[in-house]
């Protein structure tokens, strides 16, 4: 049986839902894939619970660096490379498990300079890599109706359009570049929080980190990639912290395992095919009491675990799992 799981003592991330992850998919061995790697958590508990090797990847070049001083413990075990887990597929193959933690970390979010948080004024930059548009690249030159979509599509924000033109308002007078004039102009468009409420740029600037790192074309890729690389019986673990995210999942699981009939009942019949995936649980795994204990964050996570079966990989429509898309993207 693999080792209990242990959180790190110097990590400066908590991996969230780490323990029931771990007894999800053990016992551990072989080559895994640590999609989201961050501060490492998940890695370095795959390590020690008997991964031959865990390849780890993440867009973010300054996590590597962080890795340096407890990196060089695993030696040839642990393969750190810069990518996105859309391209999972093109790191390995034949894989024993995939691991992935969706979201901004709370190591990113606790860097001002980074632009994620709107507690802490820093440049309006939210780009988990170091490459592509920013946030303020969107804020200051999308139309009033694509930044009102964006919005609500990805950050199921009501009052999408109220926001949208105020930001245009006040970009017209100077350009908005820095976390907490544009959490301010939110701010403005709302009500003010009760006490236990979220803070009201909570849904917008969510919206712009999507935008921004367009994670939900990247889940919907890195899913099929996952598919095409987990040999049989191979292990995909999936957190998300948000309905959407867990939507997708739900979806993609459920449809690959064949617990999710045709999308479109007025779809001529299809030969059924071989499911890729068998659940390893039919509902999602949330934190326990001790977990919400030492990590408030994990409030809102939800895990889900599918095995690989032998069926060959196939391809699913982005529709079919309830991918939100903006007007006139494809």
């Amino acid at each position: 049986m693999a080792a209990a799981a242990q959180i790190p003592d110097d990590a400066p991330h908590i991996p969230v839902l780490l323990r029931p992850l771990m007894r999800a998919v053990e016992p551990v061995s072989g080559i895994w894939l640590d999609g989201t790697f961050g501060a490492g958590g998940y890695t370095r508990a795959l390590l020690d619970a008997g991964a031959g090797q865990v390849i780890a990847i993440d867009r973010d070049p300054t996590v590597f660096v962080m890795a340096q001083s407890w990196a060089a413990q695993y030696g040839d075990r642990l393969r750190m490379v810069q990518g996105t887990f859309s391209r999972l597929d093109a790191y390995g193959e034949a894989l024993d498990g995939i691991v992935l933690d969706l979201g901004v970390s709370s190591m990113q979010l606790d860097q001002a300079e980074r632009g994620f948080s709107f507690m802490k004024d820093g440049p309006l930059d939210m780009r988990m890599g170091d490459t592509g548009q920013t946030a303020a690249d969107i804020v200051n030159s999308a139309s009033e109706a694509e930044l009102a979509d964006i919005l609500y599509l990805f950050g199921e924000e009501r009052a999408s359009r109220r926001i949208a033109r105020a930001i245009v308002k006040a970009r017209d007078q100077a350009p908005i570049t820095r976390t907490l004039a544009l959490a301010q102009i939110i701010e403005g468009c709302l009500p003010r929080a009760k006490p236990g409420q979220s803070h009201p740029a909570t849904r917008s600037f969510q919206a712009l980190r999507i935008a921004v790192n367009t994670e939900y074309e990247e889940l919907y890729q890195g899913l099929m990639a996952a598919e095409r690389a987990l040999r049989s019986g191979g292990k995909l673990a999936v957190v998300t912290f948000h309905s959407t995210e867990d939507r997708m999942v739900k979806r993609f699981l459920q449809q690959r395992s064949g617990q999710l009939g045709r999308a479109n009942r007025y779809a001529p019949e299809t030969q059924e095919t071989p499911a890729q995936f068998r659940l390893l649980s039919r509902k999602a795994i949330g934190p326990d009491d001790q977990e919400l204990a030492e990590n408030p964050r994990s409030r809102s996570a939800k895990l889900r675990v599918a095995e690989r079966t032998d069926a060959p990989p196939g391809d699913i429509d982005a529709k079919d799992i309830g991918m939100p898309r903006l007007r006139g993207k494809n």
